[in-house]
């Protein structure tokens, strides 16, 4: 029996999941995304490469913070923050042992993104806590006890969520034992505080822009590629 010519042409022919296959613009949104994917892996294993840091720095600020307080504050109310301070420095070591068996598996990192977010919420109140029970009633000593502690936290995770959500509650906790607690000028120090607190946060916000705008760069070259 003779081949009609149609079902010949229609044999040999792509078929339409075949076109849609080789569609370039296809190819090209399918690569977006496996670099989208790629990059939002890179974030995440930095972030929890850079936990430890943050888990020293936050252990040898509290030890400085208790040193120059000894004396000046009850040894009882020093022990109570430093045991609030371990707790939460210690859930960040146990969050990052449980992480770092599967360090490339994007699930196992968005769940170590999110518990850390969750400790350093509890850290910023532990770390603001301090400033009730073991800091002296000193303007200078408030400002550099919410400060310094925010910006090595936003500076060593450079990962705006997280940083905010230990900077907020060591702010806020902060400016209100200003007004609180028989600080001189108290209202001053809580301005000041305050004002520290959205330095950093802007800082931290301005830096996680600028990294985006990078990264945006590098797929725009890509793309043209």
């Amino acid at each position: 029996m003779a081949v009609l010519p149609s079902e010949t042409q229609a044999a040999f022919s792509p078929s339409p999941q075949a076109e849609r296959r080789d569609d370039p613009r296809i190819r090209l949104a399918q690569l977006a995304r496996l670099y989208d994917e790629a990059q939002e892996t890179a974030l995440l294993a930095n972030l929890l490469g850079r936990a430890p840091q943050t888990a020293f720095a936050l252990a040898g600020c509290a030890l400085l913070a208790a040193a120059f307080s000894f004396g000046a504050m009850p040894a009882v109310e020093i022990a109570v923050w430093l045991v609030l301070m371990g707790a939460g420095i210690a859930a960040i070591w146990r969050a990052y042992a449980r992480a770092i068996r599967a360090p490339f598996e994007r699930a196992t990192l968005k769940e170590f993104a999110g518990d850390l977010s969750a400790i350093l919420f509890y850290a910023g109140f532990a770390w603001g806590a301090g400033a009730f029970l073991a800091l002296p009633a000193q303007p200078a000593a408030l400002l550099l006890f919410a400060a310094v502690p925010c910006a090595l936290v936003a500076g060593l995770l450079r990962a705006r969520i997280q940083a905010l959500c230990f900077l907020v509650p060591v702010g806020a906790l902060a400016a209100c034992a200003a007004l609180v607690r028989p600080v001189p000028q108290g209202l001053a120090a809580a301005g000041l505080v305050v004002l520290s607190s959205a330095l950093v946060a802007g800082v931290s916000t301005w830096m996680e822009r600028i990294s985006s705008q990078k990264r945006d760069l590098g797929l725009g070259q890509l793309r043209l590629g």
